[in-house]
This record gives C-alpha cells, structure tokens and sequence, in this order.
C-alpha cells in the first residue's frame, strides 16, 4: 500500500511539471494533461518496472529508474503522438523531472532514517 502512495507523489509531480509548463507559456494549467498524459503514461510503466524488480520504490535505484524511464518514454510516446519535443522542452523536462522524482526520495529517506535513529 505504501508503494501506492509513491506512485501517487510521482504522478501528481508530473502534472505539476506540465502545469507549470503551460502556465509559463500563458496557457491554461487546465491543458496541463495534453503535455502530462505521455509522462504520466511513462510513469506507470516504470513503476511496474519497479514492481518487477520488487523495489520499494524509495531508493536511488527507484528514482532513477522513475526518472528515467518517465522521461524518455514520456518523449517518445509525446513525439510518436505527433507532437514536438524542442530541445529547450527536453533539457527543462530533464532538469525538472529529475529534481522532483529524485528530490522527494531524499527528503523521504532522510526522514525515514530520522525516525529510526
């Protein structure tokens, strides 16, 4: 059940990142699921990856796999549906994904340690 609620954090970060995308550019945040589906589709799969692998989906090794496989799936389902992927887009998807799929993990595990020292 906790992995569950991981999964969730990693997905609400997605839609915060395409969100935050479109409200930059002056679009409606409401849009936001046009620029998030490929990512949010992408995550999943790296959680089942996760599932697979019988990872608690806390460590290093789950954020990058989360990272990871959310971006460039998440690009490659984006330009197979037709759409762009600038390189602007892919370096701000990159820098943005990668500091919130692996940042929440480290406040999570200093936490965790906290608790248990």
């Amino acid at each position: 059940m906790v992995r569950f609620g991981w999964l969730l954090i990693d997905l609400v970060l997605v839609v915060v990142f395409a969100a935050v995308g479109r409200a930059s550019h002056g679009e409606s945040p409401l849009g936001a699921f046009l620029t998030a589906w490929p990512f949010l589709v992408a995550c999943v799969a790296a959680w089942i990856v996760l599932l697979v692998l019988q990872d608690d989906g806390l460590g290093w090794r789950a954020g990058l796999i989360v990272w990871l496989v959310t971006l460039i799936g998440g690009m490659a389902l984006r330009v197979a549906s037709g759409d762009t992927a600038a390189v602007a887009f892919m370096i701000v998807a990159t820098i943005f994904l990668g500091v919130t799929l692996l940042g929440w993990r480290v406040v999570a595990r200093a936490v965790r340690r906290r608790r248990t020292a």
